[in-house]
């Protein structure tokens, strides 16, 4: 019997062959694995796909580098379906089933957090990309699924060339809920600041750029990290969207975009398997191993 599981994907298991990219996911969960060993628990690293492991054998399974799950969506759900009566799952089950969907942010904005302009389309919906921009007024926006990962789906459009995603739009709405949000320019000029907050505390920050000619901030993408040391309003805004989450997540990182108005807004609410970049702040792996080694019943 483990104690704690760290969910990755079978990439991350024993690879044959590196690269940075995987190299930075194996120092973090290795990061994590050593303290929570440090802190006298049983650990182990396991694909969550692992056909031969038996999860009643995971007092609990913490998501961390299950980042395949993005072009998997209704086998990690299934799996998750099917595992969340056998482990604990951290952060819970009921925080992923929230936070899976960005209808979250509609939630969050109704508490008064400030979110990007946004319009939620329903799945099935008849409507066009032209009928959108001539309600909002909107001369940018951003068209993305409501359950996404890494960018998947993710297009910058304007009113002068919408023609070109009706196509995509359209299939797109028939399989899957949508997101129509008005393009928030500083995303291009400051990126966008992702502070780390571990058992509701702050404990470091990173920002993520675009490469030139994007506005998509994902390493997928060509985007780049850098170390950030957040302002006291940021820290202070990360912990108003916690409070105002219906959980209290273990981890959390809260992606904060300056809005059109240069005022700080919520992009995401990161609570699955958001990476944390524990390799530039080792207090941060330490304060979360303790947090589950003190909090969790073994």
């Amino acid at each position: 019997m483990y104690d704690v599981v760290i969910l990755t994907e079978n990439r991350y298991i024993n690879p044959k062959s590196t690269d940075w990219y995987i190299d930075q996911v194996i120092i973090e969960d290795k990061l994590l694995l050593d303290e929570l060993s440090n802190n006298n628990l049983k650990v182990c690293k396991k694909s969550w796909d692992d056909p031969n492991f038996d999860w009643n054998n995971a007092k609990h399974s913490i998501f961390r580098t299950t980042w395949d799950y993005f072009d998997r969506f209704d086998e990690f759900f299934n799996w998750i379906e099917k595992t969340k009566n056998k482990t604990n799952f951290i952060n819970s089950y009921k925080i992923i089933k929230w936070n899976i969907d960005k209808y979250y942010l509609k939630e969050l904005s109704e508490k008064g957090i400030n979110v990007a302009p946004t319009i939620f389309i329903e799945k099935g919906k008849k409507t066009t990309l032209l009928q959108l921009f001539e309600q909002t007024k909107w001369e940018n926006i951003v068209l993305k699924p409501t359950i996404s990962g890494a960018g998947r789906h993710t297009y910058k459009i304007n009113i002068k060339n919408h023609s070109k995603y009706e196509e995509i739009f359209q299939k797109l709405i028939s399989k899957e809920s949508m997101i129509f949000q008005e393009y928030l320019k500083n995303i291009t000029k400051h990126g966008e600041i992702s502070l780390i907050m571990i058992g509701g505390e702050y404990t470091h920050a990173v920002k993520k750029l675009a490469k030139k000619g994007d506005f998509r901030v994902q390493d997928d993408h060509g985007g780049t990290v850098e170390k950030y040391i957040a302002k006291e309003s940021e820290i202070s805004f990360a912990k108003q969207c916690l409070d105002k989450c219906p959980f209290n997540p273990i981890y959390a990182r809260v992606d904060i975009v300056y809005d059109n108005n240069n005022l700080a807004s919520l992009s995401e609410l990161e609570l699955i398997e958001p990476e944390l970049w524990f390799r530039n702040c080792k207090k941060s792996v330490e304060k979360l191993s303790t947090y589950i080694s003190e909090n969790l019943i073994f």
